[in-house]
């Protein structure tokens, strides 16, 4: 079975998803203001819903940091950008997919 695990880099606002340590996906991400910023750490995926409704999206992903998550947005403009309240958003359509890739327990880094 492949490994699979994400790694967010907050310098350049993308979400990579790898397999084997190989880089498989990349999505464009918005990320934390500057005020709620998006937590730096390791974390894992503990829980997936869909449609949680109002601003996140088509997709929740809760990570093992309470209150953030990887989702959706309701704002596609937003993403590429510092507008969140700390949590990683995407697109519609790329979080979708995303959620069809990773299970509940794939590990999580965010790092700058």
């Amino acid at each position: 079975m492949p490994l699979r695990r994400i790694i967010i880099d907050l310098s350049n606002r993308h979400l990579y998803l790898l397999e084997n340590n190989i880089v498989i996906r990349g999505y464009p991400v918005g990320i934390g203001r500057m005020v709620t910023e998006t937590p730096q750490g390791e974390f894992h995926i503990i829980n997936k819903q869909p449609n949680p409704g109002g601003p996140f999206g088509a997709f929740w992903m809760g990570l093992s940091k309470p209150h953030y998550g990887i989702h959706g947005t309701n704002d596609p403009s937003s993403i590429g950008h510092m507008v969140s309240h700390g949590c990683i958003r995407m697109y519609n359509s790329d979080v979708l997919e995303l959620a069809t890739l990773v299970s509940v327990g794939t590990p999580v880094t965010i790092r700058s």
